[in-house]
């Protein structure tokens, strides 16, 4: 019973990371950006959601009505006077350090404005849970799997049935091509990246769901997230989603018998499997076309 608990656990902790990690392909894919300040981002919309909900009293999921238009015009922004600026040359290098600054910058504003306390979103459902086939499964976990489901099939439409999709996977499967192709890449290069700034804002409030938060807790995601999308194929979103499920699940059943903390180490035991003997990732190629 604790396997198949863990295997119902695990299910929902992949989903989870497949939705965090959705925007770092997106990055990735669109502009060679390896945004290190995407978890930063996921920890604001966290401190977001709970104060929302400590202020006004409103549900996380509601607050999501405000926060996402928020982000994706921030990622926008971000991309047209920051990123924009780099040279192409060094802009995966120099991507780094920008980027790096920012969640340092984020991480400062959080711990100035809410000091270094633990915060924990407290909701009339947190202590919840419910019988599945002799598994006790928390309705937060539960609502947080649904949350990242809803969000990963709503940008699996959008990219693959909107006029905006076929134009930003044109971008990501050959940029200069698209160019030629007559698309305006610099414009869905902004809109691609306030598109993944826009999943950290829905990820963020699935994590205030049931995370406990505080200002440095994003360097705690840089190296699982940074595992999936190498191990799912740089750029790949489907690529990066089923390695988090994988991954997840793994985590969760070595949770048994290694513990906790130990049983995180399959994310950097993956990474440098990955960079070793398949430096491309094992999902990515033909199935990112597809996407």
């Amino acid at each position: 019973m604790l396997t198949f608990q863990s295997v119902i656990l695990g299910v929902l902790l992949g989903g989870l990371y497949a939705l965090l990690a959705a925007g770092l392909t997106l990055y990735f894919g669109v502009m060679r950006v390896v945004m290190i300040a995407h978890s930063a981002f996921l920890i604001l919309a966290a401190y977001l959601a709970w104060y929302f909900h400590r202020e006004t009293g409103i549900d996380p999921l509601v607050s999501l009505a405000g926060t996402v238009p928020l982000f994706f015009v921030l990622g926008v922004a971000m991309q047209r006077l920051l990123i924009s600026r780099l040279r192409a040359a060094t802009l995966t290098m120099m991507s780094v350090l920008l980027t790096f600054a920012i969640a340092l910058l984020i991480e400062g504003l959080l711990g100035y404005v809410f000091s270094g306390t633990q915060r924990r979103t407290q909701l009339s459902y947190s202590g919840t849970s419910l019988d599945f086939f002799g598994a006790r499964v928390a309705v937060v976990k539960l609502i947080a799997f649904g949350l990242a489901a809803a969000a990963l099939l709503g940008l699996y439409v959008l990219l693959k049935a909107s006029r905006f999709g076929l134009a930003l996977r044109a971008t990501i499967q050959h940029r200069d091509a698209a160019q030629l192709a007559g698309i305006d890449t610099n414009r869905i290069a902004g809109y691609g990246f306030g598109l993944g700034l826009a999943t950290a804002a829905i990820g963020g409030t699935a994590l205030a769901l049931d995370t406990t938060i505080y200002p440095s807790l994003h360097w705690h995601w840089i190296g699982p997230l940074m595992a999936i999308i190498v191990v799912g194929g740089l750029g790949s979103v489907p690529g990066a989603a089923i390695a988090a499920m994988l991954l997840g699940l793994t985590q969760s059943l070595l949770q048994l018998p290694l513990g906790t903390t130990w049983a995180q180490t399959v994310f950097y035991v993956a990474l440098f499997a990955t960079l070793a003997f398949r430096p491309q990732g094992f999902f990515g190629g033909r199935l990112a076309q597809r996407f």
